[in-house]
């Protein structure tokens, strides 16, 4: 069998899949910056040296993601819902409502049972809706982002935001932080926030069971908790859901390439 590709740039992060057989090979994340075709191409190389190949290797590559345009060398592009579908159903075959919480946006999507999009729906174009709004708020608080999560757990009083707007979200911010509340109780009222977001958009779809949660979202325990408690349900969360969009595409690529062939 031969070897297949995606490559999914979004606006915070690169990430890229190398798949056989249907199974990862290697997988690689690195920083968008500001130049998406230089993030593409460094995730490609970084994939190839993992799993020791060159591009020749490579069947067939899948570019997904705001960045897919830069992505020269892909075979094809696809909407990162369509990725995120086929990704979602080959780790959680009996997943039907995906949360994809990126950098840029929150999109909720419902899947059939052989991950085909059956509806969606994405946040409006306003960080407070989106993994952003959390990075916002740990420069607040002068965090790594990767440490907010386990922070916000220990939250025993946690802050009501009263708007909806990250701007004003981080004005709020910095004045709970002059009032001497605690940075667990201001994280855990973002979570809470957010959370308020995804409720909202999963309540526009409609929910069906089970829901799988992925993007950069899915690495903060504390926003995984708050969605969870909010929704009264159990969410799936891979155990790398910044590249679950990366490996829908590369497994498209594969059936792209068999469609062709046959």
């Amino acid at each position: 069998m031969a070897w297949f590709m995606g490559i999914d740039i979004g606006s915070v992060t690169g990430k890229g899949v190398i798949t056989k057989n249907g199974d990862v090979a290697a997988y690689h994340v690195v920083s968008s910056g500001i130049n998406y075709g230089t993030a593409a191409e460094k995730v490609r190389e970084e994939l190839l040296a993992k799993a020791k190949l060159s591009p020749e290797d490579i069947a067939y590559t899948i570019a997904s993601g705001y960045g897919a345009r830069n992505v020269y060398f892909a075979s094809e592009k696809s909407a990162d819902m369509v990725c995120s579908a086929r990704g979602v159903n080959h780790v959680f075959p009996l997943a039907r409502t995906i949360i994809d919480v990126g950098g840029q946006s929150t999109q909720v999507t419902r899947i059939d049972e052989r991950g085909r999009v059956v509806n969606f729906v994405v946040s409006e174009k306003c960080a407070s809706g989106s993994g952003r709004f959390l990075q916002v708020i740990a420069n607040v608080l002068r965090m790594d982002i990767e440490d907010i999560g386990p922070l916000s757990l220990k939250s025993e009083k946690p802050v009501t935001f009263t708007t909806g707007c990250a701007v004003f979200g981080e004005s709020e911010a910095i004045t709970r932080v002059c009032e001497g509340v605690s940075k667990e109780d201001i994280l855990a009222g973002v979570h809470g926030s957010l959370a308020d977001k995804v409720s909202a958009l999963v309540s526009r779809i409609g929910f069906e069971e089970q829901c799988a949660l992925i993007g950069g979202g899915g690495l903060d325990v504390g926003l995984i908790k708050s969605i969870e408690e909010k929704l009264q349900i159990h969410l799936l969360v891979p155990a790398q859901p910044q590249i679950i969009v990366a490996l829908g595409a590369a497994l498209l690529a594969q059936e792209r390439q068999e469609a062709a062939v046959s």
